[in-house]
């Protein structure tokens, strides 16, 4: 049995881009707390552990952890995850695989540049709208004015898997001013279902961009986050319920990390189903170094 670990970068458009991310494969003997420590020991805000080399009803048995503990569901180590088992271990052009999470099954498809993997896309769960919170507070969570926040718009905890506090600003400027203060946010995070702010501004660095956004997640033991699949797809389902409700679908290239030298690009897809909405966000991965652990 290959007991090896992969080191990612995921949403890379280039080298030592994007958010990196470590993947262990045939993990299953490695216990929970084991998987919390090594996340901490790698650094990155999650780590992927693939149970077994061998699907379990179709279905690949992945858990994702923080230095602080499991989560549900994360966007770019499904991705991540998910381009492992394609490149290493299936070694051939698929169209789709699906991933088990601890907060449930997930669908992965690919696309390929001749027989390599060019974008790997994951299908997040329905959206949820959850609590409109004062923008005044949360601004001042954010070091920042209430006349930094978009009117019209709520700011909302918003989940496609994972929940986050969804806050659309004016500018870039703004952007780059925003700073969490620490004890205003610990406060924040005690009250609500979310514990992530997700900010984000249609002005952006480079035209060909839709959003800027930076997310912040200290209760989950990262200051500051260069990618954030996740939160892509909240983003997505936002804007096509607040921003551009009339139309059908939305088809997004968000960019991230430009404020702590990580520039990462992360594309989202999402469309009216009827009452609901269908999100997907994929973006691509690069191998940057594999091992094997004990």
């Amino acid at each position: 049995m290959e007991r090896s670990f992969y080191l990612l970068d995921v949403f890379a458009e280039g080298v030592y881009s994007g958010n990196q991310l470590a993947v262990f494969r045939n993990a299953a003997s490695i216990v929970d707390e084991d998987r919390r420590r090594l996340a901490r020991e790698v650094h990155f805000s999650e780590t992927a552990f693939i149970l077994s080399d061998v699907p379990r009803n179709g279905s690949y048995d992945v858990r994702v952890f923080t230095p602080t503990g499991e989560v549900p569901f994360s966007g770019h180590a499904v991705l991540g995850a998910a381009y492992v088992l394609q490149t290493e271990l299936i070694c051939e052009p698929l169209s789709t695989m699906s991933v088990n999470l601890v907060g449930g099954p997930v669908q992965v498809s690919f696309t390929y540049h001749y027989n390599d993997v060019d974008e790997v896309w994951v299908n997040h769960m329905q959206p949820s709208f959850g609590e409109v919170l004062d923008k005044e507070m949360i601004a001042s969570v954010l070091g920042l004015t209430v006349e930094d926040i978009v009117d019209g718009c709520p700011v909302q905890e918003v989940s496609t898997g994972l929940p986050f506090i969804m806050v659309p600003l004016r500018s870039l400027d703004a952007i780059h001013r925003a700073c969490v203060v620490a004890e205003k946010y610990g406060r924040l995070m005690e009250q609500q279902w979310a514990q992530s702010l997700y900010i984000f501004a249609g002005e952006t660095y480079d035209p060909d961009n839709d959003f800027n956004v930076r997310m912040f997640a200290d209760c989950y033991g990262i200051a500051e986050d260069p990618a954030t699949g996740a939160g892509a797809g909240c983003l997505a389902a936002y804007a096509l319920q607040y921003l551009r409700s009339d139309s059908p679908s939305l088809h997004l290239r968000i960019e991230q990390g430009y404020e702590i030298r990580r520039p990462s690009i992360l594309f989202a897809r999402a469309r009216h189903e009827g009452d609901h909405a269908r999100v997907s966000v994929g973006g691509r991965v690069g191998l940057v170094a594999r091992g094997s652990f004990v």
